[in-house]
């Protein structure tokens, strides 16, 4: 499992620049660069709703990832050591990015 940082720090899921979702999905089937992937699990935290999230943040976690020309991306599953989901000030999933994908060469 890659190690994670997340800077979309409105998510109901972010605690701490990690995820408390445990398994995440990047959004980008035909992403060619970074910005043309999100992070599919944001959600914007109102009111009480981020103290709804139960799980503990951790940085190691499973991200599904569906951007073929990344060269992460092994049957659909991330296999970088180190994924880093940009996403500062953001309050919908469009807004974040892997920042991390690499294209195939």
């Amino acid at each position: 499992m890659p190690k994670l940082r997340c800077s979309a720090t409105a998510c109901m899921h972010n605690q701490e620049e990690c995820c408390c979702r445990g398994v995440i999905h990047v959004a980008g089937h035909y992403a060619s660069a970074s910005n043309e992937t999100c992070c599919n699990n944001f959600y914007e935290a109102e009111g009480n709703a981020r103290d709804a999230v139960s799980q503990t943040p951790d940085d190691m976690i499973e991200i599904a990832c569906e951007a073929e020309k990344c060269t992460y991306n092994q049957n659909c599953k991330c296999h970088a050591d180190y994924v880093d989901v940009n996403g500062y000030g953001v309050n919908t999933a469009e807004g974040t990015a892997c920042a991390s994908f690499c294209p195939e060469s």
